[in-house]
């Protein structure tokens, strides 16, 4: 941490201008995939509305054909969760539904930008958050759909807030912590250089071997184990296939849904999940922190947790549905990333699965099967992928985590060693 002053921060944010501006152009253009003509529906903190200004104005220069922006305020959210009944968040409005699943089926891209206060809900019954998630995404199925199944670009990245600042930098008056916040992000991003853009088609091509890797072994399962007390083996479908980096929708436009992002994953087979695994790092969920905390399975589904901090909030997520207590995801990530190597918490799920091998609950992906595009739900979940009405990721990387591929001839092949791509101990 610098010893620049409060009004040292403001003068060189300032000067990062440059560097914002083609962060929002990077966030258009390649994350979202904008294309001539389109709509672009942007998600944003009402706190980030300058930045969102700078997201917008890039659209509309990238030939857009017009900007929907949808504002969210923690404080607001607060209010509503504390004077409202459960009853009213347990099915999602008219108006939100008409408006969500009708900017899907018109072929919108969409861009969620991320910045809140890991701690906005401490204290919040979770069983109301938990109740107007599963209700959007059931009652909006177009505009979930759309993003499950490849209709619609989308992509999720940061902008601070200054309640998120101050948790990441503790400590730190609010101009130095927001300041370091946007070099964190930048820099993260891959967006502190000359050109962005380019920077990501080269990062997107690192991708390009590693799924290749994974994708010949043809694994039947992998088994997790850590000093920490993780011993998981998780089975994978027959047909499974690793993604990674940039996406492509059904019509071919590629996208990046996270920026940053440093996983290659797949979607596990639901029910062949043996063991204990334990987080490495917390998990924020609805503005809720979950910490310390460990999860048991038997034959693919959580039948015991534990945890030091937010349990109420864990067993709320495992009650969603009757799939949320199966996997959806297995994310692969080496220590040796810039996340990792920042060495910062950052207290948000975009950020902190990026840094460490993670988990995800509920929701599978349908481009992680053979076909699973061109398949329906129940021929998905008969193909061994999840479905659920939520997905949670939770980090449980730890610098010496190994990781045995093992092929269906019962083959063992080294994946991790300490952390890391076993390549990357060669």
């Amino acid at each position: 941490m610098s010893d620049m002053t409060p009004d040292e921060c403001l003068h060189a944010l300032e000067g990062l201008q440059p560097e914002i501006e083609g962060y929002a152009e990077l966030l258009v253009r390649k994350g979202a995939a904008v294309r001539p003509g389109q709509e672009l529906v942007v998600f944003a903190p009402v706190e980030g509305a300058d930045f969102a200004r700078i997201v917008v104005a890039a659209a509309y220069g990238a030939g857009v054909g017009h900007v929907t922006v949808i504002w969210d305020d923690d404080a607001l959210k607060r209010l509503e969760y504390e004077n409202v009944d459960i009853e009213y968040f347990r099915s999602t409005p008219s108006w939100r539904r008409e408006q969500l699943n009708s900017l899907s089926e018109s072929g919108a891209s969409f861009l969620f930008l991320e910045g809140s206060d890991p701690s906005a809900l401490d204290g919040i019954d979770p069983a109301k958050p938990a109740a107007a998630m599963l209700a959007r995404n059931r009652d909006c199925r177009s505009f979930r759909e759309g993003m499950d199944f490849g209709h619609n670009a989308w992509c999720i990245a940061g902008v601070p807030v200054v309640a998120w600042a101050r948790k990441v930098f503790e400590g730190q008056p609010d101009e130095v912590a927001v300041y370091h916040l946007w070099m964190a992000i930048l820099n993260v991003a891959r967006a502190d250089g000359e050109d962005p853009q380019s920077a990501w088609e080269t990062h997107n091509a690192t991708f390009e071997k590693t799924k290749r890797f994974l994708n010949a072994q043809r694994f039947d399962r992998l088994r997790y184990v850590a000093s920490n007390g993780t011993s998981l083996t998780v089975g994978l479908p027959q047909a499974h296939v690793w993604e990674g980096g940039a996406a492509r929708t059904q019509d071919g436009t590629v996208f990046f849904p996270n920026i940053p992002t440093e996983e290659v994953f797949t979607s596990p087979d639901r029910m062949r999940a043996d063991g204990i695994v334990h987080s490495a790092l917390p998990l924020v969920h609805d503005g809720t922190i979950v910490d310390d905390f460990w999860l048991r399975f038997e034959h693919g589904s959580v039948v015991e947790c534990e945890a030091r901090r937010g349990k109420d909030v864990l067993e709320h997520i495992l009650t969603t549905d009757e799939n949320a207590t199966r996997l959806g995801e297995c994310a692969l990530i080496s220590k040796n990333t810039p996340i990792r190597r920042n060495g910062r918490l950052f207290f948000d799920t975009l950020y902190d699965e990026n840094a460490s091998c993670h988990l995800a609950l509920g929701m599978g992906f349908p481009e992680c099967v053979e076909g699973g595009f061109d398949m329906s739900p129940d021929e998905l979940l008969v193909h061994g992928v999840n479905q659920s009405h939520m997905h949670v990721d939770f980090m449980i990387g730890t610098d010496d985590m190994d990781i045995t591929g093992y092929t269906e001839g019962g083959e063992a092949v080294p994946v991790f060693v300490n952390g890391q791509w076993a390549w990357e101990t060669d």
